[in-house]
């Protein structure tokens, strides 16, 4: 299979060095590891929000660090945990004094490499809280699982507790409000197509040119079912409807939803799903608050998508709408707007502010 890389071994490494190459005056790199900070971290007088985990999922995780979002992200191999020494190294990079929240998406390799890494920082005196994610409603156990993964929903997470932070909030503050949106938040998503990871160079599984994967997860993991190929609407219907049974959502209730693209979905099929995603929440009774779509929380090459359903209240919609400025994700007033904001969801393949936000 064709990539545009130099050595399945450097790929990380180059990568990483190429988004400090792009963001000079946002991110710093730490000595001699694959951890990403912001270049003003740590904040004065504000708790840290760290998280990581392998690469393949660009913009997640390193995206992401900025102004009211992450401090920081720790970077693994392709699909790999980052080290518990490399988590170690961010925490400390990221603490101010005021403690740090790690989010960590539901693997056994993150969560086991994160409790020894916090078990190490706390013994240097850093205070440390965690949130662990687990929005894949397709799977309750997996290869890389006790309980559910995590996936897309992390986003969300992110800019929850990143906001509260921005605002002074103490770390049991900032811990409550991301577990808050782990609680009200589900995710299932399917694939068109296998990944093909750098290493490997071939598809992680196989699909027929008439077969989907149902319930995949974001390491190239096959799904919870194989059928026969579906329209876009039949598609959304079984994404959706596994999410929202997950979820039990009143009617009337406010919800943000992502349509989120695996890594080699075109915006113009994205959208599509995005049409019938809101058509079914509309006659369920459910009101859309915001809705994103894009390519968030990727699979390398893999095409597919996921859809993540969010109940939200005052509280996190108050979170979820305050100003942030990240590579791959941008919140900025403009006056007017309908909401009186304009929530930019910038990613590699759509950036309705790109003018003003993708600024170095």
């Amino acid at each position: 299979m064709k990539k545009l890389i130099n050595d399945s071994d450097d790929v990380v490494d180059e990568m990483l060095d190429g988004m400090i190459a792009t963001y000079p005056d946002r991110l710093r790199r730490l000595p001699e590891t694959q951890v990403l900070v912001r270049r003003d971290a740590p904040v004065d007088r504000k708790v840290g929000v760290v998280t990581g985990g392998g690469s393949g999922h660009e913009p997640t995780h390193a995206g992401y660090i900025g102004d009211g979002m992450l401090d920081g992200a720790a970077a693994g191999d392709v699909f790999s945990s980052p080290t518990a020494d490399e988590f170690e190294e961010l925490i400390s990079a990221c603490d101010a004094g005021d403690g740090v929240l790690a989010i960590i998406k539901n693997y056994e390799g993150d969560v086991m490499n994160f409790e020894t890494a916090i078990d190490l920082a706390e013994m240097e005196g850093t205070d440390v809280a965690t949130v662990v994610v687990d929005d894949d409603v397709a799977v309750e156990d997996s290869l890389y699982t006790s309980g559910r993964r995590g996936v897309c929903g992390t986003i969300l997470v992110h800019k929850a507790a990143g906001a509260k932070a921005a605002e002074g909030g103490t770390l049991a503050e900032v811990q409550r409000v991301g577990q808050k949106v782990v609680n009200n938040v589900g995710t299932m998503g399917m694939a068109l197509t296998s990944c093909v990871t750098p290493e490997k160079g071939e598809p992680t599984f196989e699909l027929g040119d008439d077969e989907i994967e149902l319930g995949i997860g974001i390491h190239g993991e096959p799904g919870t079912e194989r059928t026969q190929i579906m329209s876009a609407d039949e598609i959304t219907e079984e994404l959706t409807e596994s999410v929202l049974d997950d979820l039990e959502l009143g009617e009337d209730q406010d919800v943000v939803t992502i349509v989120n693209g695996m890594g080699a979905t075109p915006q113009m099929e994205l959208f599509v799903i995005n049409r019938k995603l809101q058509e079914i929440l509309e006659a369920r009774g459910v009101e859309t608050w915001d809705a994103m779509v894009g390519d968030y929380m990727t699979s390398l090459d893999m095409e597919g998508c996921s859809i993540t359903i969010c109940a939200v209240d005052d509280e996190l919609k108050s979170l979820l709408e305050a100003s942030a400025d990240t590579p791959a994700l941008a919140v900025q007033w403009v006056m007017p707007a309908p909401r009186s904001l304009l929530l930019s969801r910038i990613s590699p393949s759509v950036s309705k502010l790109s003018a003003t936000t993708w600024q170095n």
